[in-house]
């Protein structure tokens, strides 16, 4: 069994950075793909950025390119996403989610098979 615990979400104005931490439990952290998830009030959790086991290979939705990074620690069992040039439209609760013995990072909710309880993200315009 992984358990996940998100932290790092808060208010911030357009423009600012927030940096959103995964901490994981059990030893299967090395051996899986982790991604973080969004869901805006009213519409589908949608894929925002993956990371493979190694760290080695990462995927990012076109609409957080270039302003979102994802990495992880896998000393530490833990994956991060810094955020900066935050926009309204990330608003959003943020999820993060582990694939088990999986190097693909995949874009599929039903690609994952562990979930944290998520984090809330509020940007201001």
């Amino acid at each position: 069994q992984v358990q996940l615990v998100e932290s790092g979400g808060g208010l911030v104005q357009a423009g600012g950075s927030l940096r959103l931490s995964c901490a994981a439990s059990g030893r299967t952290f090395s051996t899986s793909a982790m991604a973080w998830f969004r869901q805006a009030p009213g519409k589908e959790r949608e894929f925002a950025a993956g990371i493979s086991p190694s760290g080695g290979s990462t995927y990012y939705v076109d609409s957080v390119k270039g302003r979102f990074t994802i990495s992880r620690d896998n000393a530490k069992n833990t994956v991060f996403l810094q955020m900066n040039s935050l926009k309204p439209e990330d608003t959003a609760v943020y999820y993060c989610a582990a694939r088990n013995y999986r190097v693909i990072i995949g874009t599929n909710p039903n690609d994952y098979d562990y979930w944290g309880q998520g984090t809330q993200v509020t940007v201001s315009s």
